[in-house]
């Protein structure tokens, strides 16, 4: 998207040079990487980074809304709200489609949004790795309010932590190990010193959480909650001591009940130039009479799962539970990334973070997803190269 970037990236680019980078992810973190990393980052100009930072601000400014709590209380169902002070939603993730406007010139669209952490280690790891194997100029970066990676660790140090010592801070994920974002969980404990717990092992006494190391029982006072209540659900026996809707003595860094908050549920209260129309399936009194151009997506899914992009009035009528389904309009992704052999399509993702004493969110860095297929996600992509999730890295 940046010519001069991509000209440059893509004369020196070999597939022998991509696999050097993958081997070298490899032996820094064996055996870690289980999801695929495309062959080139993206390269954002400065009006689409602008769009992007306002198609955020404007978002925000919902969430920053007096009743914002009350508008969300369905969001959440009852048997998975989880008790104590939830505060604010300390992660904000934006998901947006890069698509051209009316007059040509390329804007987000924004596809999905969560009040919940996302690769926020490996994110702000991933530039440097590109850096190193291929030719990338000083005029671009994967930071935005912060300068670089270092100032990047030492504020997320200082928002993960808190005042507690990091061996009294967990990341809670269910099997960890066997995480496809399982990476991100390793460089979490090398930047940052925090461990990643599985639900099943962590102890309960009374209102008090512990989790073993070396032998002694250490008492958990803070969560980084990687846990999602989607992928709870298919565990119904799940072994342990602590429900994570138990009531506890922790503070949460991103408190469980704002992944059902800041969500699908939320793109119906949002309007602009940047947010396609969505509505609660319930709520139509009748459907668009452009219905090929909508998608529907049931409200507590996540990565994409249930999603269909073709429906009729028939396959509507046919649910059982509308309460639980939204219609979208359709965005239509841009080909804008240059392959050696065609044009691909782009997703971005910005990440958030909201420390309690700062007034407004902190836009830290960026995600992004490269496609060829009819939607952004593996099963879309399968034996494709040139897709995948990569960094953005933004004109200065």
């Amino acid at each position: 998207m940046i010519p001069e970037h991509r000209h440059t990236y893509n004369a020196a680019f070999t597939n022998e040079r991509y696999q050097e980078m993958l081997a070298d992810i490899e032996q820094q973190l064996p055996g870690q990487l289980d999801f695929r990393v495309a062959e080139t980052p993206i390269f954002i100009p400065a009006l689409l980074k602008k769009k992007l930072i306002k198609a955020g601000d404007d978002i925000i400014e919902v969430i920053q809304q007096n009743n914002f709590k009350e508008l969300t209380e369905a969001a959440i169902p009852a048997h998975q709200r989880v008790p104590g002070d939830e505060g604010r939603p300390e992660f904000l993730t934006f998901d947006f489609a890069v698509c051209r406007d009316a007059n040509g010139e390329l804007e987000p669209q924004l596809i999905e949004m969560q009040g919940f952490p996302s690769l926020y280690a490996f994110q702000s790891w991933l530039p440097g790795i590109f850096h190193q194997h291929f030719p990338i100029a000083d005029t671009v970066s994967a930071f935005l309010e912060v300068a670089n990676e270092e100032e990047y660790w030492a504020e997320m140090h200082r928002f993960l932590l808190g005042n507690e010592a990091s061996e009294n801070v967990i990341l809670l994920e269910i099997y960890p190990e066997k995480q496809k974002t399982r990476i991100d969980f390793a460089l979490t404990k090398k930047f940052w010193g925090i461990d990643a717990v599985c639900l099943t092992k962590v102890r309960k006494s009374g209102r008090q959480l512990f989790y073993e190391k070396d032998g002694r029982q250490i008492p958990i006072k803070r969560i980084y909650n990687r846990v999602i209540f989607d992928e709870l659900e298919r565990y119904p026996n799940l072994p342990g001591e602590f429900r994570l809707t138990d009531d506890v003595d922790v503070t949460w860094v991103g408190h469980p009940n704002w992944f059902f908050r800041v969500s699908k549920y939320t793109l119906p209260l949002l309007s602009g130039p940047f947010v396609p129309p969505s509505y609660f399936l319930h709520e139509l009194s009748s459907y668009p009479a452009d219905l090929e151009n909508y998608v529907l997506k049931p409200l507590f899914s996540f990565a994409g799962a249930g999603v269909r992009l073709h429906v009729t009035a028939e396959d509507l009528d046919a649910l059982p539970d509308k309460q639980h389904y939204l219609l979208q309009r359709k965005v239509h992704y841009e080909p804008v990334v240059q392959s050696p052999d065609g044009l691909v399509k782009a997703e971005i993702r910005l990440l958030y973070i909201w420390h309690s004493d700062q007034p407004r969110p902190r836009l830290l860095c960026g995600l992004s997803r490269l496609s060829r297929g009819e939607m952004i996600g593996v099963d879309f992509n399968k034996n494709k190269d040139w897709v995948g999730g990569t960094t953005p890295l933004f004109e200065r």
